[in-house]
C-alpha cells in the first residue's frame, strides 16, 4: 500500500488523478449522470492522444443499483462505439466490462453498505471503472478458489477478466474507491 496516497494495487497501474477535474453538473432529477471528454493532445511533437471520456453515476437514494449500473455502462458502451459489436472479441470485451461492473457494484452491496458512485473511463486502448463506497473492507479474490462453491467469485471474476484492478483509500476519509481496467477490443 503507498502510504501517501492509501493506493493498494494488485498491479502496475495508477488510479486516473485527473479523475476528479473532470466532474461535470448532473441531471437534477433521477440518478445523477455526469459526462465529460477529457482533453486530447500530447506534448509538442508527440502523438496526439485519445480523448478521455468520462461519465459518473451517483447511487444517492436509489434502488436496483446492479441493474441501473449496467444499464449506465451499456450506454456508455454504445456512446463509446464498443456496441454494437462487429465482432466476437468486440462482443466480448463489452459483455466483460457488463460483468466486471455487476460484480464490483454487487460486492459493494454485499460489504460496504452499498456503493455511492460509478466512474466510467475509456480512452482508445482501456476502459477503467471505479465503484466508490464507504466500506472498510478489502476486497480480494477468495483463495483457494473453488469453483464448484457458491458464492464468492466476485473478485476472482474481476482479477481474471481485468489488465489490472486495484483498491485507492483516503486518509482520513471513510471508504474506499474500487477499480478495475479492461482493454479495448481489437
Amino acid at each position: 500500500m503507498d502510504a501517501h496516497t492509501g493506493d493498494t494495487r494488485a498491479g502496475g497501474a495508477h488510479p486516473d488523478p485527473d479523475a476528479e477535474s473532470r466532474a461535470a453538473a448532473a441531471p437534477a432529477q433521477g440518478p445523477t449522470v455526469s459526462a465529460v471528454n477529457g482533453s486530447a493532445g500530447g506534448a509538442e511533437g508527440s502523438p496526439a492522444r485519445a480523448p478521455r471520456q468520462v461519465r459518473r453515476l451517483s447511487f444517492d437514494g436509489e434502488s436496483g443499483v446492479v441493474p441501473l449500473a449496467r444499464d449506465f455502462t451499456r450506454q456508455a458502451l454504445y456512446a463509446w462505439g464498443w456496441l454494437p459489436a462487429a465482432t466476437a472479441d468486440q462482443r466480448a470485451a463489452a459483455e466483460d466490462v457488463l460483468l466486471v461492473v455487476s460484480e464490483l457494484v454487487t460486492n459493494a452491496c454485499l460489504h460496504a453498505e452499498g456503493p455511492d458512485e460509478l466512474t466510467i473511463s475509456c480512452d482508445n486502448k482501456v476502459l477503467r471503472i471505479e465503484v466508490t463506497d464507504r466500506g472498510a473492507g478489502q476486497p480480494a479474490p477468495r483463495t483457494p478458489h473453488r469453483a464448484g462453491r457458491p458464492g464468492g467469485h466476485g473478485m476472482f471474476i474481476v482479477q481474471r477478466l481485468c489488465l489490472d484492478w486495484g483498491v485507492v483509500r483516503t486518509p482520513g476519509l471513510a471508504g474506499k474507491t474500487v477499480w478495475a481496467e479492461v482493454g479495448a477490443p481489437a
